[in-house]
């Protein structure tokens, strides 16, 4: 890092950013962060960088001091296409992301997992994590899934190993990308509103695989054959998890157990997550961090442990008999698709919000034991012509009449899913507000 010259540009003050500028300036590096917007949060944020001799902007940029900057950190939730990133692009300066920059600031110093894929990367670098610490490790679960990178980098002790989540958006703007062990859980359309091509979106992806050498380590997803199309012949060793046949990590169906190899790690009953995908996630996880030392047993005894995480499944209460169900976390519709296969009673599902460019028809051959689709926000029309003509659809308006229809259309035995496919920004700032709204208000029946 001692190598830049001139000021570094941080584009986005979130959580990232804010850590960003925070290293650049321990480190004595002369930054100019900014945000395209405005909010208390934010001009809290700007008022505690500029103290510490940072220069800030909310609510625009200065696109020719981006421009003009030595490297430019990139924020997460940044699109690419916004006027300082093209300013920067054009006169050639340095664009990395957030993720990248924590990654040179630790230089080398602390192993880590790294986990990307279109669904279950969340859940599996949470389990990642667990299995290490149920075990005695210091780990600790960093990049997309919360503490960014360079928060990492702040602290006085560091944790001995990492489990990152990386995103495709992080991912492009990550170079010396090399994980101990890297994970892909799987690839499905996603984030076509924007990427302009699936392939871009899937290239991403691959970045995480672009330094693979023959020690490199990798975990990939046997059933899932367009991740397998893509690295097909990738350099290193791998082991591949499967729910659906043997392999080196797989679900034993017939013996109800999950196995590595012939060993028993535990029996599918003990493991305290709903549906086929979280049998993946675990087998992912547990392969990973048996390359970083941990037996079978203390696998099987971390996975026993393992708790939903919030807004995947996550079971919020039972009311006169119907169970609620909060999958906020599903934003896209091969998420949507997974929660359905979980399913094992009759529903109600909850779809709608901003739409993200993939038709919903999909959902149609999986919607067989679904009562009724409850469809909401911008894209509730879109749902209701490509869902209507063969399942019943029921359009809703706000957040809290949406809930109460759904729970007029179930009944005793039900299940009621919400599993948007869809982002929440026409009605909320994240999917975490989306499904915190949602489990306040059934909690409230």
């Amino acid at each position: 890092m001692n190598g830049i010259r001139g000021e570094v540009a941080v584009i986005g003050l979130g959580r990232s950013g804010r850590a960003a500028v925070r290293w650049l300036r321990r480190e004595g590096h002369a930054v100019y962060g900014a945000d395209g917007g405005r909010s208390p949060a934010l001009e809290g944020t700007a008022g505690e960088l500029r103290s510490l001799g940072a220069a800030i902007d909310l609510g625009g940029y200065d696109e020719e001091r981006v421009g003009r900057a030595g490297l430019v950190v990139v924020s997460p939730g940044v699109p690419p296409g916004v006027a300082p990133l093209a300013a920067a692009r054009s006169a050639g300066v340095e664009i990395v992301a957030e993720a990248e920059l924590g990654l040179r600031a630790l230089g080398g110093r602390i192993p880590y997992v790294a986990i990307t894929g279109t669904n279950g990367k969340t859940t599996t670098t949470a389990l990642v994590e667990h299995l290490l610490v149920s075990a005695g490790r210091r780990a600790l679960a960093a990049g997309n899934i919360g503490t960014p990178l360079t928060e990492v980098a702040l602290m006085g002790e560091p944790p001995e190993v990492l489990a990152v989540e990386l995103s495709s958006f992080q991912l492009h703007d990550m170079p010396t990308v090399a994980p101990s062990v890297g994970i892909l859980t799987n690839l499905a359309p996603d984030h076509l509103d924007r990427y302009p091509t699936i392939e871009g979106y899937y290239g991403d992806k691959m970045r995480m695989f672009a330094r693979a050498t023959p020690a490199s380590r990798w975990v990939l997803n046997h059933d899932d054959p367009i991740s397998m199309r893509w690295l097909e012949g990738v350099t290193g060793q791998r082991r591949d998890f499967s729910t659906n046949e043997r392999a080196e990590g797989w679900y034993d169906r017939q013996a109800g157990a999950l196995r590595i190899g012939d060993a028993l790690v535990l029996p599918r009953d003990q493991l305290p997550l709903i549906g086929d995908h979280n049998v993946a996630n675990a087998l992912a996880a547990a392969l990973a961090v048996g390359w970083l030392g941990l037996d079978v047993a203390a696998i099987g005894r971390g996975l026993a442990s393992a708790l939903p995480l919030k807004h995947r499944m996550e079971p919020v209460r039972e009311v006169r008999g119907v169970w609620w169900v909060n999958d906020s976390k599903a934003t896209n519709v091969a998420s949507t698709e997974v929660a359905l296969r979980a399913m094992t009673r009759p529903f109600v599902l909850l779809l709608g919000g901003r739409h993200k460019g993939e038709p919903y028809t999909r959902l149609g051959p999986l919607l067989g034991g679904c009562r009724a689709v409850i469809a909401y926000g911008e894209a509730k029309p879109l749902i209701s012509a490509d869902l209507g003509p063969t399942t019943t659809v029921i359009p809703g308006g706000s957040f809290e009449e949406v809930v109460a229809i759904a729970a007029s259309q179930a009944r005793p035995g039900d299940a009621v899913l919400l599993s948007p496919a869809c982002s929440s920004y026409d009605m909320f700032a994240n999917y975490e507000e989306r499904g915190a709204r949602f489990r306040a208000i059934v909690e409230a029946l």
